[in-house]
């Protein structure tokens, strides 16, 4: 107790101008209305960003959520023009929204994982697009998810055709860069330019006639050779994908039983 008694009396005098300093404070607050509401101003500012920091966050989660939203609606949409269309789909094509839960892109065979397994009625087979293009075939499906092979692996070939003339070709995925595939199968006799649209083929069930693949970013044909070896720039960004559907051909199973007869 003395030597708080202590310290006391040899700080008072500092003790007493911080009391005579908060005093002055509060008289020139509650006696100065500038002083007052720049002080109101100050604390209405950080009350404002605190606000505005929480509605961004509010935003993001909103906005992710109509995402999802738009999502489920652009697949609706596509399935009203699937059911419309008789030209071009002899049976009736589903488009099932999913999401992309894991994906690698650095490797020579990368794998995307989505939330859509068996009881979402996904099967082994089905293509899988996003709204830039075609992104991969679905490899193995449990009861809630699925994994996908995408474009971007090596094991991946796919059937694609160019939209100019209808000429076909195939394409693969060298394992280097995941923006460029090469479309192979292309003869000496065509006429490729970049530039030039690829899409899909429509040749299998997997993927219907006409989803965009990549466009031509350069070809080369060496003397003597009789096919093109062509890089495709490819439609799909492999590094932001987000929102997908599952394509669900009616008629995959008849064709794949008749194709699997001609073996």
């Amino acid at each position: 107790m003395q030597s708080l008694l202590k310290i006391l009396l040899r700080y008072s005098n500092f003790l007493v101008f911080i009391a005579l300093e908060v005093a002055a404070f509060l008289l020139i607050y509650f006696n100065n209305a500038y002083p007052r509401s720049s002080l109101l101003s100050t604390a209405n500012d950080v009350i404002a960003w605190q606000y505005e920091q929480i509605s961004e966050i509010r935003g993001y989660f909103g906005l992710r959520s109509q995402n999802e939203r738009l999502a489920a609606e652009n697949a609706a949409l596509r399935n009203q023009i699937c059911s419309m269309d008789t030209t071009r789909n002899s049976a009736p094509i589903h488009y099932q929204p999913a999401k992309a839960v894991q994906m690698t892109t650095n490797r020579l065979q990368n794998y995307l994982t989505i939330n859509r397994g068996s009881k979402d009625g996904i099967r082994v087979g089905q293509g899988v697009r996003n709204e830039e293009g075609a992104v991969g075939i679905v490899r193995t499906v449990g009861r809630n998810y699925s994994v996908v092979l995408p474009i971007i692996n090596t094991q991946m070939n796919l059937s694609c055709r160019f939209t100019k003339n209808d000429y076909l070709g195939t394409l693969k995925w060298d394992g280097k860069d995941n923006r460029f595939a090469q479309l192979t199968d292309v003869a000496s006799h065509m006429v490729v330019n970049p530039g030039d649209t690829i899409v899909t083929s429509g040749l299998s069930p997997v993927f219907p006639e006409g989803i965009p693949v990549g466009i031509v970013e350069n070809s080369v044909l060496k003397e003597g050779e009789s096919y093109y070896r062509i890089r495709v720039r490819l439609s799909t960004n492999f590094k932001r994908l987000k929102y997908l559907e599952v394509v669900q051909n009616a008629a995959q199973d008849e064709l794949e039983e008749l194709t699997n007869g001609m073996d």
